[in-house]
């Protein structure tokens, strides 16, 4: 189970990170751009995933990892049981979440640093 505050935590901790409001919810952005969303009332996050990827993540654990509905869904948009995921699991949504919307020099930079 993660806690609203250990998912603060972890998306917080990607580069240039930072949190702002959107639709009455917390959102997270990079480069001005949103890549994950917190909805603490549902006990769900979301991150702006490829359809590629979250075909991925749901087919891994299908119980925690589902598509948002409607046209954001199909676009990758998905959704995070809170209660049921582990932090390793939600820590590679982010990740490629974070990836997909970071500018491309920062990208290169995390990549770098994170091969060392």
């Amino acid at each position: 189970m993660i806690s609203d505050a250990d998912y603060r935590r972890l998306v917080l901790a990607l580069p240039e990170a930072f949190e702002a409001a959107h639709m009455g919810h917390p959102d997270f952005r990079v480069g001005g751009k949103i890549f994950a969303t917190l909805w603490p009332a549902k006990r769900q996050g979301v991150a702006m995933l490829t359809p590629e990827q979250q075909e991925m993540m749901i087919s891994v654990r299908p119980n925690v990892f589902t598509p948002a509905s409607g046209a954001w869904g199909r676009r990758g948009s998905t959704m995070i049981a809170l209660d049921e995921v582990v932090e390793e699991d939600l820590c590679v949504a982010l990740r490629m979440a974070w990836h997909n919307k970071a500018p491309k020099q920062l990208v290169a930079l995390f990549d770098a640093q994170s091969d060392d």
